[in-house]
C-alpha cells in the first residue's frame, strides 16, 4: 500500500514536470522540451522548464528556485538529466552540489551522448534514482527530439479534417470548413508548437493559406515549407507576403525557372533545390535537409496528393484526423491519392491510439508503427 501510494505521489509530481515542459514546445530546438520540479517533504520547492536551445536546462532553474531546500529533496524530471557539458553545466554535476536525495525521471534520453549516463553518474554519487514514471507521455513529449537526434529526420505529424464518408475536400477542391471553430483553434496551437508547416503547392493555389499562428494570446509562427515542383506558385500568393518572423522555404527541383528564383530569394523567400523522384521531388532528400537545419517537427497539412506521396514514402509518423459530422455523399478527395494496400490485413494499425472531441468534432490520434528511418 505504502508503494502503491508513493508510485501515485509520484504520478502527480511528473504530471507537473510535465505541464512545465509543455510551456517550451516548438521553442527548444535542437534540444527537447523538459520540465523539472524539486519537492521536500511533500511539498514543491522549486520548479523549472527548458526555454530555448542555450538557456539553461529544466533541471538548473528548478534547483535555484529551491536554494538551499533542494538538499534532502527529491527532484522530478521528465527527461533523464544530461551528463555532459554544453553550453551550460552538465545537470547531474548540478544536481550532485545541491544535495538531491533522489531523482525521479520520466524517461531516457534516446540521445548516444546520454542513454542512461546520467542516471549511473547519479546513482555513483549517491543518489537514489527511479526512471519510468508517466513514461509513455514523457517519450510522446520528446517524439520529435528522439527522431532528429537517432535518424537526422525530422517527426512528421500529418494533421487533417474529414468529412464522416471519408473526404478532406469535395470534388471541386473546396475544404472550407470541414471542421468546426474549436477544431480550427486546435490546430493554431499544434502550428504554435512546431518547427515547421508543409504543404504542396496545390494547397496554395486551391485555398492561398497564410499558414500562420494566430491565436487570441498571439502564438508563434513556425516556418511554412511549400512542396513546389515547378516553382508554380504565383507572386502574389499571401504567403510570399507575410510580415512574420518565421522564413517562408520553397523546396523545388532544377526545373525550376532561374528568372523566377531570382525574384524570389529577392523577396527573401528561401529556395531548396531538391533532386527529382518519380514525378515530384525526393521527399526523403528534403526531409533529410531539413533534419540538417535542425528541424525537428513538421506539421504536414497538405492535400490528398501530398499526403499519398508521404504516405507512400512512409515519412509520416503521427496522424491527427478531426473527423466532422458531415456527408458530402459522393466523389470527393480522399485522405490518400493514389494506390492503396490490396487487402484489409495489409492495412496499417495506429499505435498509441487517443480520442478527444471539439464540440461535435471527433479527433483521432494515433503513432505510425515501424516507421523505417
Amino acid at each position: 500500500m505504502e508503494a502503491a501510494a508513493l508510485m501515485r505521489g509520484d504520478e502527480k509530481f511528473m504530471e507537473r514536470a510535465l505541464e512545465l515542459a509543455r510551456k517550451g514546445e516548438g521553442r527548444t530546438g535542437p534540444n527537447p522540451p523538459v520540465g523539472a520540479l524539486v519537492v521536500n517533504g511533500a511539498e514543491v520547492v522549486g520548479e523549472g522548464y527548458h526555454p530555448r536551445a542555450g538557456m539553461p536546462h529544466a533541471e538548473i532553474y528548478a534547483l535555484k528556485e529551491a536554494g538551499p531546500q533542494a538538499r534532502g529533496g527529491d527532484l522530478y524530471v521528465t527527461l533523464e538529466p544530461c551528463s555532459h557539458p554544453g553550453k551550460t553545466m552538465a545537470c547531474t554535476d548540478a544536481i550532485l552540489r545541491a544535495g538531491i536525495s533522489r531523482v525521479v525521471v520520466g524517461c531516457r534520453d534516446p540521445n548516444p551522448r546520454v542513454d542512461g549516463r546520467g542516471l549511473a553518474t547519479l546513482e555513483r554519487g549517491g543518489v537514489a534514482t527511479l526512471c519510468g514514471i508517466l513514461e509513455k507521455e514523457c517519450r510522446r513529449l520528446i517524439a520529435p527530439f528522439a527522431k532528429h537526434v537517432v535518424t537526422g529526420l525530422p517527426f512528421v505529424m500529418l494533421k487533417t479534417a474529414m468529412t464522416l464518408d471519408g473526404r478532406i475536400a469535395t470534388v471541386n477542391g473546396d475544404s472550407r470548413w470541414i471542421s468546426n471553430e474549436k477544431s480550427r483553434l486546435w490546430v493554431h496551437r499544434l502550428r504554435d508548437k512546431v518547427d515547421a508547416v508543409m504543404v504542396g503547392v496545390g494547397t496554395v493555389l486551391r485555398d492561398d493559406p497564410q499558414l500562420t499562428t494566430r491565436l487570441p494570446q498571439g502564438g508563434r509562427d513556425a516556418a511554412r515549407i511549400v512542396i513546389d515542383h515547378f516553382l508554380d506558385v504565383p507572386d502574389g500568393a499571401r504567403l510570399l507576403r507575410l510580415e512574420s518572423a518565421a522564413p517562408t522555404i520553397i523546396a523545388t527541383s532544377d526545373k525550376a525557372p532561374e528568372e523566377k528564383v531570382g525574384r524570389l530569394l529577392g523577396r527573401g523567400i528561401e529556395i531548396l533545390r531538391i533532386p527529382e523522384k518519380g514525378d515530384g521531388i525526393d521527399l526523403r532528400e528534403l526531409l533529410r535537409s531539413l533534419g540538417k537545419r535542425n528541424f525537428q517537427s513538421i506539421l504536414l497539412e497538405g492535400g490528398s496528393r501530398l499526403n499519398g506521396a508521404m504516405w507512400r514514402e512512409r515519412l509520416i509518423d503521427r496522424v491527427m484526423v478531426c473527423v466532422a459530422p458531415k456527408l458530402v455523399g459522393g466523389e470527393g478527395l480522399p485522405l490518400f491519392s493514389g494506390r492503396g494496400v490490396s487487402w484489409m490485413a495489409e492495412a496499417v494499425r495506429l499505435a498509441e491510439v487517443r480520442i478527444d472531441r471539439f464540440g461535435d468534432d471527433v479527433l483521432i490520434e494515433g503513432e505510425v508503427p515501424c516507421s523505417p528511418d
